[in-house]
């Protein structure tokens, strides 16, 4: 099995909720793909993997967190 993700996200600080996640699936996902909804952590490393799909979100070079 390859580890290579099915699919890359960029994300910006905007997409960003909480303290630093995403959910996937994301919106712009087809209705047959979903999956539970999970939190990703993309503020610790600027990227993470969701365990359902294997869809990667980066956060967009040059993007900062704001601490709240």
């Amino acid at each position: 099995m390859s580890s290579q993700p099915k699919s890359v996200v960029e994300v910006t600080a905007a997409d960003v909720q909480g303290p630093g996640v995403i959910f996937c699936p994301n919106p712009k996902m087809p209705l047959w793909s979903n999956h539970p909804r999970v939190f990703i952590d993309v503020a610790t490393t600027g990227e993470g993997r969701c365990p359902y799909c294997g869809t990667v979100y980066q956060l967009k070079a040059g993007e900062k967190l704001h601490a709240h």
